[in-house]
C-alpha cells in the first residue's frame, strides 16, 4: 500500500467526498478514484460505498485505524531524520572499562539532560571486541584505543591518556627484568590495548615470557595491585581518580609506551542514526569546555 493511497483514502473518509478529498490534497478526482480502487484491489475488499455520499464500509472503518497508525509512524520517522522532531530511540554505546569509569559519566549526564527521550545502552569490553561488535551492528559507537583503521568505520580522537606502571609500593625506576619476569601483571582480557602495552614493556625490558592474570573489572584489578599481587598498566587519570580508594603508586613510562589516544569509533557518518548524531554533537560540546581541558582531555 502506498502512503499516498492511504492519505487519499483518509481524506475521503473524513470529507465524505471524492471531490472534497481531491481539493484538500491538491489533486484531481480521477486520481483519488484510481488510488482507492488500487487499495481495494490490493486488499480484496470494498472500502467505500459509492451510492450517494461516499461512506465507509465495515472494511473501510477497519482500514482507517491502520492507515492512521501507518501514516503517523511514517511522518514521525521522517521528522526525526530531518531534524524536525525531538530525537528518540536507542544509543548503543561501547567503551573500554577505564574510559567508562572515568571519562564518560559527565558526558553521558550532559547527553541525557539534553536528550532525555533517547535510551542509552552501555557495554564495556576490550578494543578488539568493541570494534567487532561495531562492525556487526551490535553497537552504534565505541570508545577504543588508537586510530581506527577500517574502510567501514571512522574515528575521532577524543581523549589523550598517559599510561603508568601501577604498583603497591613506590617505584623510583622501572623494575629489573628479573622482577618483571617473576611478578605478574594484572590486565583485562585478550583484545585490550593496554595489555598489548604490557607485552611491549616486557619485550623492551628483555623479558620474553611474563605472567599476565586476566581481570574483568577495574576495581578488582586495583584492589589486587594494592594488596601486592602484581603490577598493572593503567591511565594516569584513572589511577589518580581512585587513589582515595586504593593504596597504589604509579611510575611514568617512556613516551612511546605511555601515550595512548582514545578514539570514538563509529560507522561512516552518512549511516548515523539521529541518536548517534546527537551524541557526537554533545561529546564535542563537553570536550570544548574548560574543565575538560583541565583533565588533559582533547577533542580534535
Amino acid at each position: 500500500m502506498q502512503h499516498k493511497s492511504l492519505r487519499l483514502f483518509l481524506a475521503v473518509a473524513e470529507t465524505g467526498s471524492f471531490v472534497a478529498a481531491a481539493e484538500r490534497l491538491n489533486t484531481v478526482q480521477s486520481n483519488v478514484t484510481a488510488h482507492i480502487k488500487k487499495l481495494e484491489q490490493e486488499l480484496g475488499t470494498q472500502l467505500i460505498d459509492r451510492n450517494g455520499r461516499a461512506r465507509l464500509t465495515s472494511a473501510g472503518h477497519t482500514l482507517v485505524q491502520y492507515a492512521q497508525r501507518i501514516l503517523t509512524a511514517h511522518d514521525e520517522a521522517l521528522a526525526l531524520f530531518q531534524d524536525r522532531a525531538t530525537p528518540r530511540g536507542h544509543l548503543r554505546l561501547g567503551a573500554m572499562e577505564t574510559t567508562m569509569a572515568l571519562r564518560l559519566p559527565t558526558i553521558l549526564a550532559d547527553f541525557h539532560a539534553q536528550h532525555a527521550e533517547i535510551d542509552i545502552q552501555l557495554q564495556t569490553g576490550p578494543t578488539v571486541e568493541l570494534i567487532s561488535d561495531l562492525l556487526e551492528g551490535k553497537l552504534d559507537a565505541a570508545f577504543v584505543a588508537g586510530p581506527v583503521a577500517h574502510e567501514r568505520l571512522q574515528g575521532t580522537k577524543a581523549f589523550a591518556e598517559q599510561l603508568v606502571l601501577v604498583a603497591a609500593q613506590p617505584l623510583e625506576s622501572l623494575p629489573s627484568a628479573d622482577i618483571l619476569r617473576s611478578v605478574p601483571f594484572l590486565a583485562f582480557r585478550q583484545g585490550c590495548s593496554y595489555r598489548q602495552r604490557i607485552e611491549l614493556l616486557l619485550t623492551s625490558s628483555g623479558v620474553s615470557a611474563g605472567r599476565i592474570f586476566e581481570f574483568g573489572s577495574l576495581d578488582a584489578m586495583l584492589g589486587c595491585v594494592a594488596a601486592g599481587m602484581g603490577f598493572a598498566l593503567l591511565p594516569q587519570a584513572t589511577v589518580d581518580a581512585h587513589r582515595h580508594r586504593f593504596d597504589v603508586h604509579s611510575l611514568a613510562l617512556p613516551a612511546p609506551l605511555a601515550n595512548v589516544d582514545t578514539y570514538l569509533a563509529t560507522p561512516l557518518s552518512p549511516t548515523w542514526s539521529p541518536a548517534l548524531t546527537c551524541f557526537v554533537k554533545t561529546l564535542g560540546q563537553v570536550m570544548a569546555q574548560p574543565q575538560a581541558q583541565s583533565l588533559n582531555v582533547q577533542w580534535v
